[in-house]
């Protein structure tokens, strides 16, 4: 029966029109209705609209995107290569190779990085002794020995001595591993000591996937892709990547071998005549009109940091048929933000503004415990929730008979004091009150009066302490703390010569009272600079021998002690 209450309940709540999800929910029907008449009717009109620059604007962009993607690849790796080139413990070892220590701690180093890489292999070459090494993800320290002797007149050695002989820090080519048996894109990073190459460090990309990430355009044959040198010679094409003879063999091929048109070649070798030294961005991508039947569209666009560029063709279809969407998609796209910038406008006012102003009351009410909640005057949604988080919160950190913090609250609220107080050696004070003779007062006068005496005392202690930073907590039984931020011995010596006055104003009888015919309170103060090893149980307990100290002298009083740094 409670359940279906509920559930009506909740039901109306939706159906009233001053709710803030039926006004929400109605709001964005109406908005999204429009929105789509408008997109549907602009689609329509845009997609008669096909020109020519949206076309070379496609080829532009994806010729730079496929050099950015190989370029992007080689900073990475090469950035990894430059970290062990440049470490002391690599250069010690290739300038003494044979020093077990020295070569553990560059294997060490090498290591590491080889876990960075993309691939899984390194090859050094040293300078001094022509000798090659190979390092693995799964090679240990002992397996790291020379494999073979670098010689210039060795072809497959070039990649060493075009790297130390080239003016650059790095020189990248493709080749064959001959250990592994893959086509890769190489990396060579020199070795440099005190101005003079030492050797050689060499990483590669995994062919086939440097190749087929670049050119997935190409699947299709709607389009054709190459990488070439500054030679002229083709590293990578697209057309190829089946091809097991081109994809596992040295093979060399030049950029008119591959290209029968004369118009794209020209601009090619135009392109390739303008090289001095590796591209920066300042090198802009060409935009060629090939006589190719098949390819109407071309692109040579320059890979940055290298001296390779990416040459692609387009067949005209392919162009053609993302133009016609590309202006459609461009203006969906501003009215799914005018919609989108209209709900979150509205939605911000209704609801986020109300939450963000919510979210800010409950933080400040961490540090100032006075702070009123916002939304308790609302009647929506947030009314109800704010009444719900305040009345919680109450529960949580009030003590229930007498109306004033409880322990809880006491001890999280008193960290939060000293973690602040702690960065400027503030000063702290706590006053500690204990009804005098409660139990024989309880006793006497039975429980109910002993609440009732309780909560007369909380009550005149929470009107001593004047300023919102100050709180009043019930630590347990008759017992209560008085905590005063920012407080020195004068101003706390003065709040606990208000509790005593305030308790004695309240002349509640006390029969059984050896000290006056009325209730009063032992007080003991503390007072200390906070610094960040202290803790605050050392204040409280400093404070309760203060209060100690009172009742040993007569009760009825208040005894100070000085925190012990």
């Amino acid at each position: 029966m409670k359940n279906q209450n509920a559930g009506k309940s909740i039901r109306m709540l939706l159906m009233n029109e001053g709710t803030l999800s039926r006004r929400f929910r109605n709001f964005n029907i109406t908005l999204f209705a429009i929105a789509f008449v408008v997109i549907m009717v602009s689609m329509l009109l845009v997609f008669n609209s096909i020109n020519r620059r949206i076309s070379f604007d496609f080829a532009r962009s994806y010729g730079v995107s496929t050099a950015n993607a190989l370029s992007a690849h080689i900073d990475k790796e090469i950035g990894f290569l430059a970290k062990a080139a440049r470490s002391e413990s690599v250069i010690e070892w290739l300038t003494d190779e044979d020093n077990p220590d020295k070569k553990a701690q560059a294997y060490k180093e090498m290591a590491e990085i080889l876990r960075e890489l993309y691939s899984g292999n390194l090859y050094i070459g040293i300078e001094k002794s022509r000798r090659e090494y190979m390092i693995t993800e799964d090679y240990t320290l002992e397996d790291i020995v020379p494999f073979a002797h670098l010689a210039p007149d060795y072809p497959g050695d070039a990649w060493y001595f075009h790297t130390i002989e080239s003016e650059n820090d790095y020189w990248l080519n493709v080749d064959v591993d001959r250990v592994l048996d893959r086509k890769r894109v190489w990396l060579n990073y020199k070795i440099v000591k005190d101005g003079v190459p030492i050797g050689v460090l060499c990483n590669g990309l995994e062919f086939p996937h440097v190749a087929k990430e670049l050119f997935a355009l190409s699947d299709d044959l709607r389009a054709r892709g190459f990488i070439i040198n500054e030679n002229g010679l083709v590293l990578i094409d697209s057309v190829l990547l089946s091809d097991e003879h081109f994809m596992h063999d040295p093979m060399e091929i030049h950029a008119d071998e591959a290209i029968d048109d004369r118009v794209l070649l020209a601009a090619i070798q135009s392109h390739l005549d303008r090289i001095d030294g590796f591209y920066d961005g300042t090198a802009a991508p060409v935009l060629v009109h090939p006589l190719s039947r098949q390819y109407r569209y071309a692109t040579i666009t320059p890979i940055m940091h290298t001296k390779w560029s990416v040459v692609t063709m387009y067949d005209p279809s392919l162009l053609l048929g993302m133009s016609r969407f590309l202006p459609a998609f461009a203006v969906v796209l501003l009215l799914l933000v005018a919609v989108i910038m209209a709900t979150n406008a509205f939605s911000y006012r209704l609801i986020f503004m109300p939450l963000e102003l919510l979210v800010r009351s409950l933080s400040a009410l961490k540090e100032n415990h006075d702070v009123k909640i916002y939304g308790l005057e609302r009647d929506d949604e947030f009314g109800s929730l704010s009444t719900t988080i305040s009345d919680l919160f109450n529960k949580a950190n009030h003590d229930a008979m007498t109306g004033v913090y409880n322990r809880r609250f006491l001890e999280t609220t008193i960290q939060q004091n000293m973690d602040f107080l702690s960065r400027s050696n503030g000063l702290l004070s706590i006053v500690m009150v204990d009804v005098d003779f409660f139990k024989l007062y309880n006793d006497h006068y039975g429980h109910q009066e002993g609440d009732n005496c309780l909560k007369a005392v909380a009550k005149a202690m929470a009107g001593s302490v004047g300023r919102t930073s100050d709180f009043v907590a019930r630590y347990g039984g008759e017992e209560f703390i008085a905590v005063l931020p920012n407080t020195d011995e004068t101003g706390a010596v003065m709040i606990a010569n208000n509790i005593l006055e305030n308790v004695r104003e309240l002349k509640i009888p006390h029969d059984k009272s050896t000290v006056a015919g009325h209730v009063t309170v032992s007080v003991g103060v503390s007072t200390g600079k906070v610094s960040f090893p202290q803790n605050w149980k050392e204040y409280i307990k400093r404070a309760d021998d203060a209060l100690y100290r009172s009742k040993q002298n007569g009760r009825n009083r208040f005894t100070y002690f000085r925190f012990l740094e």
